[in-house]
């Protein structure tokens, strides 16, 4: 299978991935909400937004992870692949203990002066913070076993491990609504008992498929792997949690000078941005470990290619979307929500024009971390996304509107940042401006702009209506499709699409 048929093929399994778990989802928390009723839920969410937060720790920790074992698949050396593996589970399983650790002692501060809990639900929202420690411990060991499915591309099982992950928490559900016994327990207990059932299957077939899983830490555990590895993950550390903190600071500052109005405003921008964004995430997440692993094996040009490319069909995946969504907004947001919050119209189309911009070039960052040289990118990251909530701030402070908040994130968060991974990328990998220009953002820009614009000036023929939103939707396709093939792509690039229809027309006949 070429290269390009398996990303696509990846791309394919997670999405379908996606799509079972998130109607199990919904479906899911209906069942639970009416079992637990409105309390008991809300001290489930709340007790488990409080694990949450050191959520950005992990996610650094399994960059890293999947970085170091990509690359070294990429080099084809069993020997450094087997070290990285065991290296990965001592790193884990000491952040795993210190999580815990640091979780049992966070939960007296939590349940003494910080939680509002009702007091007859106390000791049943403890056994739940206990349960979801737990839960969180076996998460995080997890972690190597995904990155060596992530490094081998097998997304395959890793979204039938999702999906069967999705089926046991609609089981759990289940089981809630049909006890009679105390249903938050039960749910804590239940929703603890899921990682045993899926860190035992991972752990299971890879140590069965993949010659690397040989758990002997004694043996294979090196010390200058262990500091390469702890070193890139400190300075992705730092660039996840200055970004985390931006994120919540922008809200803070939004609501002191402005309320909790607009803070409802910006959480539906950021939900809206987030769903359009689950299409291309799940394309890149399927194309990462083929950027991490040429550069392992030193094939420059595969390299340059994957990273060119993934840029370039991530923005056309999420620009698809975005489209309809950016004409249609109001009446959008009027079908879901019924009364839309003031601002939100608003807020949520310069969200999601904040990220087409920021698709531009979304693969340099996972390139420049692939060669292992991040500090210059994870240093200007924070920088620019702190001094970003201060200019928010500033504008607030001398009476700018609450719009004027995405100057900011639009010129620092997303053009600034964009810049930054470019002259970085250009830096380390000796590849010319003009190179990128011509492979990347003219294209795009291209296409997006001639794509929304013809779409935009036919949607004048209806007023606004269900059946206007119907017509936008079929039009920005084959309107964008068109621009897509004729001006967004090269013959190469054409043919590799071409080629792939051709075949899935062609099983299905």
């Amino acid at each position: 299978m070429s290269k390009a048929n398996l990303i696509i093929k990846n791309t394919m399994w997670l999405y379908a991935k996606m799509a079972i778990t998130m109607f199990i989802s919904l479906y899911t928390t209906r069942l639970i909400l009416n079992a637990l009723g409105v309390v008991d839920f809300g001290i489930y969410a709340i007790v488990g937004g409080a694990i949450g937060m050191l959520g950005f720790l992990n996610g650094a920790m399994s960059s890293a992870t999947q970085r170091f074992m990509s690359y070294a698949e990429g080099q084809g050396n069993q020997e450094k692949k087997i070290g990285v593996f065991n290296v990965s589970i001592v790193i884990h399983l000491c952040l795993a203990l210190i999580i815990a650790i640091v979780l049992l002692i966070a939960g007296f501060v939590y349940f003494n002066g910080i939680l509002n809990i009702p007091e007859s639900r106390m000791l049943a929202a403890k056994f739940v913070y206990g349960c979801l420690i737990f839960s969180t411990f076996l998460t995080v060991i997890n972690v190597p076993y995904e990155a060596v499915m992530n490094a081998h591309e097998n997304m395959r099982y890793y979204a039938l491990v999702g999906i069967l992950e999705s089926l046991l928490k609609l089981t759990v559900a289940l089981v809630c609504v049909s006890t009679n016994y105390d249903k938050l327990i039960v749910y804590g207990i239940l929703m603890a008992c899921i990682p045993v059932v899926t860190l035992s299957i991972m752990k299971v077939y890879c140590h069965k498929r993949y010659t690397e899983c040989i758990l002997k830490p004694f043996k294979y555990f090196r010390k200058d792997l262990a500091k390469e590895m702890l070193g890139f993950t400190g300075w992705n550390f730092f660039a996840v949690a200055a970004t985390m903190i931006a994120n919540y600071g922008l809200g803070i500052v939004t609501n002191a000078f402005y309320g909790v109005i607009m803070n409802t405003a910006l959480a539906i921008a950021q939900q809206v941005d987030a769903l359009l964004k689950i299409f291309s995430n799940n394309m890149l997440k399927a194309l990462n470990p083929v950027i991490v692993k040429s550069a392992g094996a030193g094939d420059k040009n595969s390299f340059l290619k994957a990273t060119f490319i993934g840029s370039k069909f991530s923005f056309f995946v999420f620009v698809f979307f975005s489209i309809p969504f950016l004409i249609e907004t109001p009446y959008i947001l009027k079908i879901w929500l019924g009364n839309v919050p003031d601002w939100a119209v608003l807020f949520c189309r310069l969200q999601v024009v904040a990220s087409v911009l920021g698709q531009l070039t979304v693969t340099f960052p996972t390139a420049i971390g692939a060669n292992g040289k991040i500090k210059s990118i994870s240093v200007g990251t924070g920088i620019i996304y702190l001094f970003s909530v201060f200019i928010t701030f500033v504008m607030f402070k001398f009476g700018y509107p609450p719009y004027c908040m995405y100057l900011s994130i639009i010129l620092l968060n997303v053009v600034g940042y964009r810049i930054l991974g470019v002259l970085v990328f250009h830096h380390l990998l000796k590849v010319d401006y003009i190179d990128v220009l011509k492979e990347c953002v003219i294209p795009c820009i291209v296409v997006f702009l001639l794509s929304f614009g013809l779409t935009f000036l036919l949607t004048f023929l209806y007023e606004e209506c269900f059946l206007r939103l119907c017509f936008t939707c079929v039009i920005s396709c084959c309107i964008f499709i068109l621009f897509v093939f004729v001006l967004g792509i090269n013959i190469t690039e054409r043919n590799i699409l071409l080629n792939l229809f051709y075949s899935i027309k062609k099983r299905f006949a």
